[in-house]
C-alpha cells in the first residue's frame, strides 16, 4: 500500500498551538451586498444579490484517515452523500450559479459533479479538473475550462481566474497526488488517489461592492497578484516551505482589510465539528497580526456567515 498522506503533509500546517478561537462569527461587518458563508475546508458560498458562487464545496467529508499517524489512505473510496446535499438544496439553503474549483484533490472536487447536476451551475476549472468531473458524471455542457488569466463578467458579479500553486511540503517540497490526467467516462475515478491536483487556480470574485480572493492551497504566484486589492483574502494555514508565506502575500496585496481563515479544519469530521487538529489556525492568526496589523483576522464556524 502507498504511504499515507497527512494533513500536515498536504497543507504544511505548523506546530500545535495552545488554543483556538473558532466558535462565533466575527462581530465586525461592513455594508456590502456580498455575504460569505463557510462550508468547511475550502468550501465557500459567496452570495451577491440573487446570485451564488461556490468555491470547492465538499459537504460529504468522508473519512480518509488524514488525521491519524498513518495519514490518509490513498485507496479510500470516493463517495458522495447525496441525501445530505439534497437536504440543503431542497430546503433552499444552498444553491449555485457558478462553482469554482481550485484544484483536483478529493476534498475540493468530489461533490462538485453532483452539485453541478442538481443546480445547473457553470463549473470553472482546468482541463484536468473538468476531465475528472466529467468522468464522475458532471454534465459536460456546464463545464468551462480555465488556465488562469480569464477575467469574466456575469449578471451582477465578475470572476477573475489566477494561475496559482498548491502547497509544497516535506523535505523535498512535494505536492500531494500531483500531475494531470485526461479521462473518459469509462475511466471513472474510484479512490482519492485518482483525483490529481491537476493544476491549481485562485479566484477573485467581485460584486455587491466588495471583492474576495480565495486560495485553495498554501502557496501562490506573486506576479499574478500584483496590483490586486481585494477586500477579503481567504487564506489557508501552512506554507512552511514557501518563502515569507504570509508577509510576502499580504505585502503584495497592500494589507487587505480582512483575512479569513480557510482550509484549517479536520475534514474527517462532519459539518458542524470545526476542529483544528494541527494548531495551524493560531499560527496563521499570529502571522497575519505580525505582517499586517491593520487586517482583521476572521474565523467562522461551519455555516457561519460574514458580510465584508
Amino acid at each position: 500500500m502507498d504511504k499515507g498522506v497527512s494533513r500536515r503533509g498536504l497543507f504544511g500546517a505548523g506546530a500545535a498551538a495552545a488554543a483556538i478561537l473558532a466558535g462565533a462569527p466575527p462581530a465586525a461587518a461592513g455594508g456590502s451586498g456580498m455575504v460569505l458563508r463557510w462550508w468547511g475546508n475550502n468550501g465557500w458560498e459567496i452570495r451577491i444579490g440573487a446570485k451564488t458562487i461556490l468555491i470547492d464545496p465538499w459537504l460529504t467529508r468522508f473519512k480518509t484517515g488524514t488525521y491519524t499517524p498513518a495519514g490518509a489512505d490513498p485507496r479510500t473510496p470516493l463517495s458522495v452523500n447525496r441525501a445530505l446535499i439534497d437536504g440543503y438544496l431542497d430546503r433552499g439553503f444552498l444553491r449555485a450559479d457558478h462553482i469554482l474549483v481550485t484544484h483536483g484533490h478529493y476534498d475540493h472536487l468530489t461533490d462538485v459533479p453532483y452539485l453541478a447536476e442538481r443546480t445547473g451551475a457553470t463549473v470553472i476549472g482546468t482541463e484536468t479538473h473538468l476531465s475528472l468531473m466529467a468522468a464522475l458524471g458532471a454534465p459536460e455542457d456546464q463545464l468551462a475550462i480555465a488556465t488562469g488569466g480569464e477575467d469574466l463578467t456575469f449578471d451582477g458579479y465578475s470572476i477573475r481566474v489566477l494561475r496559482s500553486l498548491h502547497s509544497a511540503t516535506g523535505t523535498r517540497a512535494r505536492v500531494a497526488f500531483p500531475g494531470t490526467r485526461l479521462l473518459s467516462r469509462h475511466d471513472r475515478p474510484r479512490v482519492i488517489a485518482d483525483l490529481l491536483e491537476g493544476g491549481t487556480l485562485a479566484y477573485v470574485v467581485s460584486g455587491g461592492g466588495a471583492s474576495v480572493l480565495d486560495f485553495g492551497g498554501s502557496n501562490y504566484i506573486e506576479s499574478e497578484l500584483a496590483g490586486l486589492r481585494p477586500d477579503v483574502v481567504l487564506l489557508p494555514p501552512g506554507g512552511a516551505k514557501v518563502r515569507e508565506y504570509v508577509p510576502r502575500l499580504l505585502r503584495t496585496l497592500g494589507g487587505p482589510r480582512w483575512v479569513a481563515a480557510t482550509h484549517w479544519d479536520d475534514f474527517d469530521l462532519p459539518l458542524g465539528q470545526a476542529h483544528d487538529p494541527n494548531g495551524g489556525l493560531e499560527v496563521l492568526r499570529t502571522a497575519v497580526a505580525a505582517a499586517s496589523p491593520g487586517s482583521e483576522f476572521v474565523v467562522l464556524d461551519h455555516l457561519g456567515s460574514f458580510v465584508p
